[in-house]
C-alpha cells in the first residue's frame, strides 16, 4: 500500500489576497477603463517577475476558461467576470526533478489581486514561501491597501489582515464511505477552519476530494494560520487511515471486487463520460489506498483526471469533437494510460 500521506494528500495552494490604492474593490468599478488599467499595472509589474501568460476574459474562448478554471488556475467568480477580469499564468515548462507547481494571479475577482501557488503534496511551509516571494516583488511596484490596526484591506472581511488563505486537498474514501464526513466538518469548524469541495466554496466533493482551509486571517500571524492548518490536516490523515482499516476489516472481498472492477472498466472500455469515469477512477484510488491495487506513481491517477476532462479533450481537438467523440477519445487516454501501469494485488504476487 502507499503510504497515508501520499495517498490521502493531492495538493497544497496558498493564496493571498491583495487590493491596490486609489481604486474601488472590484464589484464596486463602473468604469471599465479603471479595470483595465488595475490589469495593465498588475500585468506591467509581473512580467518582470515571471514569464506570466495573460488571459483576458472578454477574449479566451468557453473552453480555455474552463481548463484553467479545472486546473484551479482560476475561480468561476473570474470566469463569470467577462468584462473586468484577467488572470496571468506561470506556464513555464518546468525540470523533471522540480516540484510540480502551478502559479496564477487573478486580477479583478473578489480583491484586486488574488495570488496564488499551487503543489503537489503537504507543502504548506514552500507554498507560502514561493506566493511570499512574488508578492514582495509585486508590492515594490504596486502600492497594496494596508491599514497598520486591520492590515491588509480585502473585499470580504473574512480576509482582512494576512489575506491568506491555506488550502490542502485531500482524498477521503474512507471517511466518506464509513459517513464520517458530518463529524469531521463540525470538528473542523471549532478549529477556525472550513470543509468544502473540490472548486471551493459551494462546490460538491467529486471522487472523495476535499478542500481544508483557514477561515480566520485577522489577528493571526501567518505562520500561526499554517501550522494550525497543517495540524489539522495531519489529523485527518489519520482519521482516514483509521477509517479505511475499518474498511479493510468489512466486506474486504466485496470492495476488492469493486476495485478490480473499476480497473476492468477503466481498461477495457470503448467510450466513456467524464462522471463515469470519475465515479471508476475514484474507486481504482481507494483499491490503490487498500493495497488492493498498485501503481508506481499515486499522483499519476491525478494528473490524468485533469487530461481527461471535457474541457481538456475539447482544447486538444479545438473544440471540433462532439460530447460523444469527446467520450471516446476519453476511453482511448484511460486505455493507454491505465492498461499496464496499474496492477491487482493477485498480478503483484506472479
Amino acid at each position: 500500500m502507499v503510504n497515508n500521506i501520499e495517498s490521502t494528500v493531492i495538493s497544497t495552494r496558498v493564496r493571498l489576497a491583495r487590493n491596490l490604492v486609489g481604486y474601488p474593490f472590484p464589484n464596486r468599478i463602473r468604469d471599465v477603463s479603471q479595470a483595465k488599467e488595475i490589469i495593465r499595472k498588475v500585468n506591467d509589474v509581473a512580467s518582470d517577475i515571471r514569464e506570466f501568460t495573460l488571459y483576458s476574459m472578454d477574449v479566451i474562448s468557453e473552453n480555455v476558461a474552463q481548463a484553467i478554471f479545472d486546473d484551479h488556475l482560476i475561480s468561476a467568480e473570474l470566469v463569470a467576470n467577462k468584462e473586468y477580469g484577467a488572470a496571468l499564468i506561470d506556464e513555464r515548462e518546468q525540470e523533471k526533478d522540480e516540484p510540480h507547481e502551478r502559479v496564477s494571479i487573478m486580477i479583478n475577482e473578489e480583491d484586486h489581486l488574488r495570488e496564488q501557488y499551487i503543489t503537489d503534496g503537504l507543502n504548506l511551509p514552500q507554498a507560502y514561501r514561493k506566493i511570499s516571494e512574488i508578492d514582495d516583488e509585486l508590492s515594490k511596484s504596486l502600492r497594496f491597501a494596508y491599514d497598520d490596526r486591520l492590515g491588509y484591506l480585502t473585499a470580504c472581511p473574512t480576509n482582512l489582515g494576512t489575506g491568506l488563505r491555506a488550502s490542502v486537498m485531500l482524498f477521503l474514501p474512507g471517511l466518506t464511505k464509513m459517513r464520517k464526513m458530518n463529524s469531521v466538518i463540525r470538528e473542523i469548524a471549532k478549529l477556525g477552519h472550513t470543509v468544502r469541495g473540490v472548486y471551493g466554496e459551494g462546490s460538491r466533493a467529486e471522487g472523495f476530494m476535499y478542500q481544508i482551509s483557514n477561515e480566520v486571517t485577522l489577528g493571526e500571524e501567518e505562520e500561526c494560520i499554517l501550522s494550525e492548518v497543517q495540524k489539522a490536516v495531519l489529523n485527518i490523515v489519520n482519521l482516514e487511515s483509521q477509517a479505511r482499516k475499518s474498511l479493510r476489516a468489512g466486506d474486504c472481498d466485496g470492495l476488492r471486487d469493486l476495485c478490480w472492477r473499476a480497473r476492468g472498466v477503466l481498461t477495457n472500455c470503448y467510450k466513456i463520460s467524464f462522471e463515469d469515469f470519475l465515479r471508476r477512477v475514484s474507486e481504482v484510488k481507494l483499491g490503490i489506498a487498500l493495497g488492493f491495487l498498485s501503481i508506481e506513481k499515486f499522483s499519476f491517477i491525478d494528473e490524468l483526471i485533469a487530461a481527461v476532462r471535457p474541457a481538456n479533450i475539447a482544447l486538444e481537438f479545438d473544440g471540433l469533437l462532439t460530447p460523444a467523440e469527446r467520450d471516446i477519445r476519453r476511453a482511448v487516454l484511460c486505455r493507454a494510460a491505465l492498461k499496464d501501469c496499474v496492477l491487482t494485488d493477485e498480478e503483484n504476487l506472479e
